[in-house]
């Protein structure tokens, strides 16, 4: 048999592709390749023999402009002909014109996020797409970057909050919701194609609809509301008729979330809410500008807490916020204990250029912001820790990540607490029945019977 390829698919430009940042970015990154792959582009991972290399920036703080700069470049050495998108792409360098540029002034095309079309005229520029785009297949859930079983799902765009450590909102612009038929379109095609787990995200998830007035649309024939608890309650429905999770991300702590909270009981959604705190103390999160402040975040958990029992809840923090005393930083410590978030995050504050934070008072010296970062981080381990130990002796639903020799040597996998990549795991020991077999991508039920560190050890049973 001949090892040639047709000649159409031979012809056929090959686009070398590499995405980095949040989730948001993985879905425009999804939205290009879908495209490519529509016009007849064959995609890479790598720089081998590629026509061209697309770059999807991430520009949020200076580690991830570091990477997504040195990406830049080594993308422009392995191959020299290279599109730059996303986050980076919209950022001002030092003399008010195009970082990018002004880094790497050979790249032939820089556009912003959320940008496919700009970035489908860049490569048609050139490299010119191989046939007319009406004439061959793609996927009805199109190209994803993530395993198979599960997929994020971004319900908007853009944030209309000016939070003074961010500089999203300048470079992905005002809160767009996307119509509501449209997301629950592609949550089924999505759940249709395999997907067991749905990953709600956006920049403010709870503010899905503001924009729009929470416009009626149309599902499945029925008006539904461009709503946060509406679109839970509809993905919640079509989850159940493929076994599926549905998780949600980037959630204020608004009031109107509580509405949600009967549906996580109820096992509609995952019972599980990422939750961007940030701080406790009142006067630091003026500072910020959120939108909440510690006391009513309290009060928010525990009803949380008593409507829904299992409910577990993710947080992100900043420690060393410029002016930031010592006794704020200890009012962030108590919130953490009283709070008792299941998993916490936090970084040490860095000066982003754009960030209204920038011009405030009371820098922090580096060293005092990193070792406040260090102080939370052992206290959030010792809260996570004591949280992990309440689970063992319990049986919890498991979706399988990785199962090696169809799980007879154990696998790993997570539980409705563990989001993928931010979390832990669920470390699954070698059944104990010998007809008993772990698949990836599909559920099984283990008894935890121990921790390891951030994660829960499991048997299947």
């Amino acid at each position: 048999m001949s090892s040639k390829l047709p000649p159409a698919e031979a012809a056929a430009p090959k686009i070398g592709f590499v995405s980095l940042g949040c989730p948001k970015a993985l879905t425009d990154s999804e939205l290009i390749l879908t495209q490519l792959q529509a016009e007849g582009y064959r995609t890479s991972k790598t720089y081998d023999g590629a026509d061209l290399v697309i770059v999807n920036t991430c520009g949020f703080i200076d580690d991830a402009v570091k990477e997504s700069l040195d990406a830049i470049g080594e993308a422009l050495a392995g191959n020299g002909r290279v599109i730059v998108t996303g986050c980076l792409g919209a950022k001002a360098g030092d003399d008010g014109g195009n970082l990018v540029r002004q880094m790497h002034p050979s790249v032939l095309a820089v556009t912003g996020p959320h940008a496919t079309q700009e970035v489908m005229d860049a490569v048609h520029q050139h490299t010119p797409k191989p046939h007319d785009p009406f004439t061959d297949l793609v996927p009805p859930q199109g190209i994803k970057l993530t395993p198979r079983h599960y997929a994020y799902l971004k319900i908007s765009e853009g944030c209309n909050h000016r939070c003074t450590f961010c500089i999203i909102p300048s470079m992905r612009g005002d809160l767009v919701s996307r119509p509501i038929g449209d997301v629950l379109g592609e949550a089924q095609r999505l759940f249709e194609a395999g997907v067991k787990e749905l990953l709600v995200v956006s920049q403010d998830t709870s503010a899905y609809g503001v924009d729009v007035k929470y416009r009626t649309g149309f599902w499945d024939g029925k008006p539904v509301k461009a709503r946060l608890f509406d679109l839970c309650e509809q993905l919640g429905g079509l989850a159940e008729g493929f076994g599926a999770w549905v998780r949600l991300h980037y959630v204020y702590p608004y009031p109107h979330v509580d509405d949600i909270i009967p549906l996580m009981a109820s096992g509609r959604v995952l019972p599980y809410l990422d939750v961007p705190f940030q701080h406790a103390h009142p006067e630091v999160l003026k500072r910020m500008k959120r939108p909440a402040s510690g006391e009513r975040n309290l009060e928010r958990l525990a009803r949380w807490r008593e409507l829904c029992p299992q409910i577990v809840v993710r947080s992100t923090f900043i420690a060393g916020f410029p002016g930031e005393t010592e006794t704020e930083f200890e009012a962030l410590l108590d919130f953490l204990r009283e709070a008792r978030i299941d998993r916490a995050g936090c970084f040490a504050y860095s000066p982003v250029q754009g960030a209204a934070a920038n011009a405030l008072a009371g820098q922090l010296p580096a060293e005092v912001r990193e070792e406040r970062r260090a102080r939370f981080m052992a206290l959030a381990e010792e809260v996570s820790t004591r949280k992990l130990q309440e689970r063992v002796g319990a049986t919890m639903q498991v979706l399988v990540d990785h199962a090696p020799a169809l799980g007879r040597k154990g696998g790993v996998g997570r539980s409705y607490a563990d989001a993928p990549e931010i979390d832990g795991l669920v470390r699954l020991l070698p059944p104990e029945k010998a007809s008993k077999t772990l698949k990836v991508g599909e559920f099984t039920r283990a008894r935890i019977v121990g921790t390891q560190g951030h994660d829960l050890v499991g048997l299947p049973l």
